[in-house]
């Protein structure tokens, strides 16, 4: 069943108004969808999925009528954020893609000291739009209930002051204590409400980087005897998160 996501204003009594030009397109011209045939519509702001059939076709809206209405049963119990350390060349496109099938419900840009791509302010923005419509596309096709947000990019320390308004924070780094102590920290997470990971670009942390983190309260932790690639760091954790926090 295809998936899109919809505003509060779109909902009426018994059924839900899709104008957004875009999203008629697609349904429209790109799915050729018909009369009579399934919609799942998302609306973040009450975290309700609605289970609708396509009552009428405009060329300007499309009218569904409500079936069925799902809770929020498609999310995480813990808010991940992912700071993630730009990579090089279109890399963090793919990673923006995984962390949203994975669960994360933000992603922050990180310029850290070691990071080999350095955006001004205009290319800066536009990368962020483009990574924002990937979160949004992955949303849709991994039937999340809502759309992560992408942030703008920001320096190390910015993500540290960010990271401090959460319960918990964790930052993969290749001189951490052994597997059995990073076992028993993400166990640790169980519980938490809101919970940063820290990611370093292809250059990794330098050293004073991650005494920063640790000072503001992450915890080190190793993801075994490989060096991961930046892009393979944040879905390894992200994966193992997903799969221990899961909820029936």
């Amino acid at each position: 069943m295809f998936q899109f996501f919809i505003t509060p204003d779109q909902i009426r009594e018994n059924d839900i108004i899709i104008s957004n030009e875009q999203d008629v397109n697609h349904i429209r011209n790109v799915l050729r969808m018909r009369q009579g045939q399934h919609i799942s519509l998302c609306c973040q702001e009450n975290s309700k999925e609605y289970i609708c059939v396509i009552e009428e076709i405009r060329p300007d809206a499309i009218r569904a009528s409500i079936e069925d209405i799902n809770g929020d049963s498609r999310e995480l119990p813990v808010k991940i954020t992912l700071f993630q350390g730009l990579p090089k060349s279109d890399k963090m496109e793919f990673i923006i893609q995984k962390a949203v099938e994975l669960g994360a419900a933000e992603i922050v840009p990180v310029a850290s000291k070691r990071a080999v791509v350095k955006l001004d302010e205009k290319k800066a923005a536009k990368k962020v739009q483009r990574w924002s419509e990937i979160a949004k596309s992955a949303a849709k096709q991994s039937k999340r209930s809502l759309i992560p947000t992408v942030h703008p990019v920001i320096n190390f320390r910015e993500a540290l002051e960010y990271g401090k308004s959460m319960d918990m924070l964790l930052i993969p780094y290749e001189d951490a204590k052994g597997i059995g102590h990073s076992r028993e920290v993400i166990a640790s997470v169980k519980g938490k409400k809101s919970l940063g990971i820290y990611i370093g670009p292809e250059g990794g942390f330098q050293m004073e980087e991650v005494e920063e983190a640790v000072a503001v309260g992450a915890y080190p932790i190793t993801l075994g005897h490989r060096i991961l690639r930046t892009e393979t760091a944040g879905m390894a954790v992200l994966s193992i998160l997903m799969f221990m926090l899961e909820e029936d």
